[in-house]
């Protein structure tokens, strides 16, 4: 599983804890019979977790995306390794990438699933 984690200015530690226990529960997985009931716990699966702080560009208006509800990379940060410290208490193969940092990477998609998921809609 690879998560693409964009932090906002208002989220908490509680969006975290809902996040990851969202992620981690999703039954997205299919079973013996082809349907999506399992978890990535359920098959012992892994996950690599990607701060993503462009998912808060906002394309709106004008021609240039604005990040103003991107939280401050401080605060990104702290929250983000916080989700990957949650992950790894009930994942036991989690990679992460490097915070902030210009990163290429390959993502080979294989499967019908790509989700998006908002705590700030969650209610």
């Amino acid at each position: 599983m690879i998560v693409f984690l964009g932090v906002g200015k208002k989220d908490s530690e509680k969006d975290v804890e809902w996040m990851c226990e969202k992620i981690l529960n999703l039954r997205i997985f299919e079973d013996e019979s082809g349907k999506m009931n399992r978890n990535v716990i359920n098959i012992k699966g892994g996950i690599l977790i990607i701060s993503q702080f462009t998912l808060y560009g906002d394309c709106r208006r004008g021609r240039r995306p604005s990040f103003s509800d991107a939280a401050p990379p401080e605060y990104g940060k702290y929250l983000y390794k916080k989700f990957v410290e949650m992950v790894r208490e009930k994942v036991q193969n989690v990679s992460e990438g490097i915070f902030g940092a210009h990163m290429d990477i390959k993502v080979i998609n294989d499967g019908p699933v790509t989700l998006l998921l908002d705590s700030e809609r969650r209610f």
